[in-house]
């Protein structure tokens, strides 16, 4: 079979204006708990896009870890390359997409460092090999080898052997506040539903596009 001939029917429920929410939070959370109930892989998962320095795009994926009325929020080390291309264009874009559901959701808006009290609270939470881990990857950088790497582990293992890890300065957590927000449900002969939430003013404005 070749790439031309992979296609797959969508038959997902309708997403209609008179079902939708004013606010896009409700529709978001609720598409959140129905991928959160099935077995799926990381449902959590986003592609997270940026811009460098040169402004060519960049994407990667990360893992959702908050979503309130506050915004989106990821953790990331904060001396990455998308840290350091958010620090210089604190704006980017997102999509969660989960195929079994026949959903997707692209969140586009600006982004800003969560308090350091939060990135502690949620550091505290993750596995203790993952807050060494941590520690031991300088992310994004270029290394010699892999036994650098473990070098680092151990050092780290030894570093923090009976006590608690702490969160490292270099780590912290990123919040993305939505200025747009839609939402893609799959149908039948590509007929697919699409509505697109907007700011405007201190609510927001829906819309429906064209598939």
């Amino acid at each position: 079979m070749t790439l031309a001939r992979v296609r797959r029917e969508y038959r997902g429920q309708a997403l209609l204006e008179r079902r939708a929410p004013s606010s896009p939070l409700p529709l978001l959370q609720r598409w959140l708990r129905d991928a959160l109930r099935r077995d799926f892989v990381e449902p959590n998962a986003m592609t997270l896009a940026t811009v460098d320095a040169l402004g060519r795009p960049r994407a990667r994926m990360v893992l959702l870890k908050r979503a309130d009325e506050r915004g989106l929020t990821f953790y990331s080390n904060l001396r990455s390359a998308k840290a350091r291309e958010l620090a210089a264009r604190p704006h980017a874009a997102l999509v969660l997409w989960w195929p079994e559901l026949h959903r997707q959701v692209r969140v586009e808006g600006r982004v800003s460092l969560v308090s350091a009290a939060e990135s502690d609270a949620y550091f505290a939470t993750r596995p203790r090999g993952a807050q060494l881990g941590a520690w031991a990857s300088p992310q994004s950088h270029v290394v010699p080898s892999r036994a650098v790497l473990e070098r680092n582990l151990s050092a780290a293992r030894a570093r923090f052997e009976g006590g608690d890890v702490p969160r490292p300065a270099h780590w912290g957590g990123f919040r993305l506040v939505p200025r747009t927000i839609e939402f893609w449900q799959g149908r039948p002969d590509r007929m697919h539903d699409r509505l697109r939430y907007a700011r405007s003013g201190r609510g927001w404005r829906r819309a429906r596009l064209a598939p």
